[in-house]
């Protein structure tokens, strides 16, 4: 893979992961401020920007396959958070143990994903291929809007 490649995807999937990190840090620092109560109110919203990126970019398999390992990660965040707050996050079955299984869920999801494409010539390029035809046809997409 050349250095010279430039990486992009559409602008209206920036604005919603942008809006997704506002959330994620206003839950964080919530929990970190042991407001228990906006702290779970930002799970939703942060959450729901996790789904919709995930679903902006199923037809981009490198980004899908990271907001993925993105999802699963925050619902490890999240059970880790509700269990420090309810007092459930020790022992063998706590929270924050259970919150492993979401953590190496997405852990894998990356694994295979760099395994295949630091190992297969093959899969880097049907990648690069993909993503290209993707941004094509949102290109074609945003041209029509402005045309109508």
């Amino acid at each position: 893979m050349s250095d010279k490649l430039i990486y992009s995807i559409p602008a209206r999937f920036r604005r919603i992961e942008n809006m997704h990190i506002l959330f994620w840090l206003i839950k964080d620092a919530c929990w970190a401020l042991n407001l228990h109560w906006p702290a779970i109110i930002m799970i939703i919203p942060t959450m729901g920007a996790a789904l919709i990126i995930t679903w902006q970019t199923r037809k981009i398999f490198s980004e899908l396959m990271h907001n993925l390992a993105i999802l699963f990660w925050i619902t490890a965040n999240c059970t880790w958070m509700i269990g420090e707050f309810y007092g459930w996050d020790e022992g063998t079955f706590g929270l924050r143990r259970m919150a492993l299984i979401p953590f190496s869920i997405g852990l894998a999801i990356l694994a295979v994903y760099y395994i295949l494409y630091f190992t297969q010539k093959r899969f880097r390029d049907k990648v690069v291929q993909q993503t290209e035809q993707v941004l094509e046809e949102e290109t074609h997409l945003q041209e029509n809007k402005k045309t109508a």
